[in-house]
């Protein structure tokens, strides 16, 4: 796939992620690293609690839609984050869980500061293989322009 540019979009551009599949070993393990709680990284003591079983944390699930955002746009050197204005968990993320990202382009405007980018918000929905929204964000970032295209002030 070609890396996209801030020209190559529009808002009320839609893109659709591949999927990834959640493993429990997957869950533990980032648990044990990042965010140990029980209903994390026991599957016995998490069917006791309120979620009657083993959950991802949200963060891991956080993770995991920017990996699949990142591979579904694939900006040419990558998109700065400038900031998360709201994410939420609707729905816990569970072992076997199969999750889609859908991205769209709300706004875009091109950078004041650094003229070679521009500024490209967004909203990211979460899915699982059930159709459950399991995460929404709407974020900023900085994305490369085509230097072909800037005009340079000198």
């Amino acid at each position: 796939m070609s890396q996209r540019y801030f020209e190559d979009l529009k808002a009320g551009d839609r893109f659709k992620s591949g999927t990834y599949k959640v493993t429990e070993e997957q869950i533990v393990s980032f648990a044990r690293e990042f965010d140990p709680q029980p209903f994390h990284l026991d599957p016995a003591v998490a069917r006791q609690t309120m979620f009657k079983g083993l959950i991802a944390s949200g963060w891991h699930t956080a993770a995991i839609t920017m990996r699949l955002f990142v591979q579904t746009l694939n900006f040419a050197e990558g998109a700065i984050g400038l900031g998360v204005d709201e994410l939420r968990w609707p729905n816990a993320v569970r072992p076997g869980d199969v999750l889609q990202v859908e991205t769209e382009i709300v706004d875009l405007r091109e950078s004041r500061s650094k003229p070679s980018h521009g500024i490209v918000r967004i909203r990211n929905v979460t899915t699982n293989q059930r159709g459950e929204v399991v995460q929404t964000m709407f974020a900023s970032a900085l994305v490369l322009r085509r230097s072909d295209r800037i005009t340079r002030y000198e």
